[in-house]
């Protein structure tokens, strides 16, 4: 599939399920949590956040995976590739694993979560990082500096 302008596309390792993103991520990130670390097989999990609204799965069906709670995380059924996360309490947005765009990002993720359960070696270039999850009127200020920081 070709990417029509202000789109991006992507898809599991598998290419059953595949996705289209509209626009520019309100902010990209990294997770160190030990959840992430499990659930990616990494040190951490990079994803980024777009508006629901700009988010569309174009082929397949996702599954729920991962721990089955109120945040869902998608899975393709087949290749078992972790494609995106609608998290609880922020059903605005879209986290969206950007290993899995067709061109992923080569900028490294705005900001870190929970580095202290970062492994000691795993280290992202992040512009901000926070020890745990970062407090919910964090978000605003952090969304506008990455709109500043994609504009210039």
């Amino acid at each position: 599939m070709t990417d029509a302008p202000g789109t991006v596309e992507g898809g599991c390792r598998c290419a059953r399920v595949r996705f289209r993103l509209s626009g520019a991520p309100s902010f990209t990130s990294a997770c160190h949590c030990r959840g992430c670390q499990r659930m990616s097989a990494s040190a951490y999990s990079v994803s980024g956040a777009w508006p629901a609204e700009a988010f569309d799965v174009v082929a397949g069906e996702p599954v729920i995976g991962g721990l089955h709670g109120a945040t869902r995380h998608y899975f393709c059924g087949h290749c078992m590739s972790w494609m995106f996360t609608r998290p609880e309490g922020f059903d605005a947005f879209v986290n969206v694993r950007t290993t899995l765009l067709d061109v992923p990002p080569a900028d490294p993720p705005f900001f870190e979560t929970f580095t202290a359960e970062a492994l000691p070696w795993a280290r992202t270039g992040a512009t901000h990082s926070f020890a745990a999850y970062p407090p919910s009127e964090s978000f605003q200020p952090l969304i506008e500096e990455f709109a500043r920081s994609r504009a210039g």
